[in-house]
């Protein structure tokens, strides 16, 4: 059972009657989960906590929806009142302050952390010298629901509600091997004549494996002579002329001495998305990052 404490405090919760606001408005939940771009569930505990916590209903539910009881009606003018009073609050505090300041924590892919973030990143600190910077390189995707990110960049669309989400481009895979391997042992013109070759690939992972199965190659973990789950230390070996990997093209243009493998081999891109949590997205900090990564990601891609 909730204690006293926690009832006062669902009550005085300004998200839950934001969300009260949203369902007087719209007769529903779901149309309240539209307008405020979260899930229906979300908007249904809300509206639950308020109840519990005010010991009395705020809507009647009906097949045609949820209609305001004789508190919801008079709850409702004063909860708009205040929604308008809190937005021009907040427009002229974010028109006022020309100061960016606090800290940002972006997370990427171990890859993107080494080999493409590295420049944006100093971008940033240039224009906004007030904004400290903190980069999360990981593999496993961070949860920005549980705010261990602010924001992430992904190599995968996101599905999760109550995100901002934007498709910054695609980076395409392919074969590529330094300049000094190719002129040792010269360049494969087959998927035959690939096998032959000294292969870079993954240890345990069978993603490679996979991928080469959809696309109609065969490949087996014997075929790598040089095997490792580390993406970045794959890189380094090609950039070694250790053999041939596999990479985002992208990063192998902008590499000194790498050479992108032309094979009968149609990988699918990798699409980059940015995504950040739509309440964290409103911190002004957080959103000029994100714009401005945005931006500098798209023109990364389309070089």
């Amino acid at each position: 059972m909730q204690s006293d404490y926690s009832l006062m405090n669902s009550v005085s919760d300004w998200t839950l009657w934001r969300s009260f606001a949203a369902v007087a408005e719209h007769g529903s939940l779901s149309g309240a989960a539209r307008a405020l771009g979260v899930s229906q569930p979300t908007i249904g505990r809300h509206i639950e906590a308020l109840e519990v916590g005010l010991g009395a209903k705020l809507f009647e539910r009906s097949l045609a929806g949820f209609a305001p009881t004789e508190l919801g009606l008079r709850a409702y003018e004063p909860v708009r009142q205040a929604a308008q009073a809190l937005a021009e609050a907040e427009l002229y505090a974010a028109g006022s302050s020309a100061v960016l300041e606090g800290a940002v924590r972006i997370t990427a892919s171990v890859v993107m952390s080494h080999y493409t973030l590295p420049p944006m990143l100093r971008r940033l600190r240039d224009e906004f010298p007030d904004i400290a910077l903190e980069v999360v390189p990981t593999d496993s995707p961070e949860n920005l629901l549980m705010r261990e990110a602010d924001i992430a960049v992904r190599m995968f669309r996101p599905t999760q509600l109550d995100l901002v989400t934007r498709k910054v481009g695609e980076s395409p895979i392919v074969a590529c091997a330094h300049e000094s391997y190719v002129a040792t042992h010269g360049v494969p013109a087959t998927l035959d004549e690939l096998r032959a070759h000294e292969l870079l690939g993954f240890d345990r992972s069978e993603v490679l494996i996979s991928a080469a199965r959809a696309l109609g190659f065969s490949l087996k973990r014997s075929d790598f002579a040089i095997r490792c789950d580390s993406q970045s230390a794959l890189w380094e070996m090609a950039k070694a002329g250790l053999g041939i990997g596999f990479a985002q093209k992208t990063i192998i243009n902008r590499t000194p001495g790498m050479v992108a493998l032309d094979l009968p081999l149609a990988i699918p891109p990798l699409e980059v998305w940015l995504t950040s949590h739509r309440e964290l997205y409103g911190a002004r900090r957080i959103r000029v990052v994100y714009d401005r990564l945005a931006e500098m990601l798209s023109v990364w891609l389309r070089a």
